[in-house]
């Protein structure tokens, strides 16, 4: 499995794929012609059909300034190696000096098509959870232990700035006004929901609302292009921080604690990413948010103490149970189903947690199995339903408005 580092990535939104994952290829091919004058970008697949309301054009310009680049929407090709495809061309005058097929695989991470059958460098010796759960069983660890034991050495540190990362992506969202960028108008309400907790309103109420406030407030700074955390996608960011940031809060827990919770549901996030797929381009939206909540219910785990055990059945749970998860996003913005699909999902990720602490003896189902139904259910899914916008909501949608 890879390094943690390669899942928590702090960076611009809307989407990891489409923005972080080209802007990245970008910079590399850049460093490999140093003479160019010019580049052009040709994306294809999801990169192609959404790349306007996902700001994939925005972000490779950007990362090839101050040299001129222009990008051309390639939607009619089909045989691809990646859903998420792109081809950079660098050119002195009219020369062409060079060119690569890059792939964008999820949560930011970017490969070039010749390395696309290689593996990628392993932090961890494991290749699934029931290797993990052995291991714990051996030593008589927990999962963070895991990461402290494989991660180089300033693993806390980094861990540190992520949580520090995702705090101030909270703050910021639920303080902001405003409409999102795009066509649809659709309004922030991370602030609204915030400011309408009332100090006597049932507790259960009153956690429902706080949690959905802090997922909008992440998921909205993504969707407007601000600095947030793949956790482990731009998309499903806002899960696992108002999770953490709602019950860190709540019951006042260590930085230690809550560092520890943020290694746990890493743990989680590698095993799937290792396994399947964090990509809703590959395998729909339950490899994005469904992935999401699976870490947050672990993290949940972690922060009361809960066994490893346990806490394989939260991350089961919560990933069972978005199997088929489709990813159609209006507009191809990152905006409607996805912002209100966080604040779900965080409400989910406390039920499996506690689900799991009732019912761990009874459970017939490993996260390893459901981690691999769950990419062969987005291989099969119509590729309408895996972030191309030509199917669902997307082509559905009429505005109530």
């Amino acid at each position: 499995m890879e390094s943690l580092k390669e899942l928590y990535k702090i960076g611009r939104g809307p989407s990891s794929s489409h923005t972080m994952g080209p802007a990245r290829a970008a910079a590399e091919f850049a460093k490999s012609y140093p003479a160019a004058t010019r580049f052009r970008i040709v994306l294809y697949g999801s990169l192609a059909l959404t790349g306007k309301g996902h700001l994939t054009d925005r972000a490779v310009i950007d990362a090839f300034a101050p040299i001129p680049a222009e990008v051309d929407f390639n939607v009619t090709r089909s045989d691809l190696p990646h859903p998420n495809t792109l081809e950079f061309f660098a050119y002195k005058g009219e020369a062409l000096l060079g060119s690569e097929v890059w792939l964008s695989v999820g949560g930011g991470t970017v490969r070039r098509a010749t390395e696309a059958g290689t593996v990628a460098k392993n932090q961890y010796p494991f290749r699934n959870f029931s290797e993990i759960m052995r291991y714990c069983k051996e030593k008589g660890c927990t999962l963070e232990q895991v990461a402290y034991d494989y991660e180089d050495a300033d693993i806390k540190d980094f861990l540190r700035e992520i949580w520090k990362a995702m705090r101030a992506g909270i703050r910021r969202g639920l303080v902001a006004e405003g409409k999102l960028p795009g066509t649809l108008g659709v309004d922030r309400k991370a602030k609204i929901l915030f400011e309408t907790v009332a100090p006597d309103e049932e507790p259960e109420e009153r956690e429902k609302r706080l949690l959905c406030a802090f997922a909008f407030a992440t998921s909205e700074e993504n969707a407007g292009g601000g600095i947030i955390v793949t956790a482990p996608t731009c998309g499903a960011s806002g899960i696992l921080p108002a999770v953490l940031y709602y019950l860190s809060n709540k019951h006042g827990f260590s930085e230690e604690r809550v560092l520890a919770a943020l290694a746990t549901a890493g743990i989680i996030g590698l095993v799937v990413k290792q396994n399947a797929s964090v990509s809703g381009a590959e395998a729909g939206c339950q490899a994005e948010v469904g992935t999401a909540t699976a870490m947050a219910a672990a993290a949940v785990c972690r922060l009361f103490g809960a066994s490893v055990t346990e806490t394989e059945y939260a991350a089961e749970i919560a990933l069972e149970h978005q199997l088929g998860l489709t990813c159609d996003p209006v507009g191809g913005y990152v905006q409607i189903p996805c912002i209100e699909r966080n604040a779900v999902a965080s409400l989910r990720a406390l039920s499996a947690a506690e689900l799991s602490r009732v019912l761990t003896g009874t459970r017939k189902i490993s996260f390893d199995t459901v981690v691999r139904t769950m990419y062969e259910t987005g291989k099969d899914l119509s590729a309408r339903y895996r972030e191309t916008s030509e199917g669902g909501l997307a082509v559905l949608y009429k505005s109530c408005d």
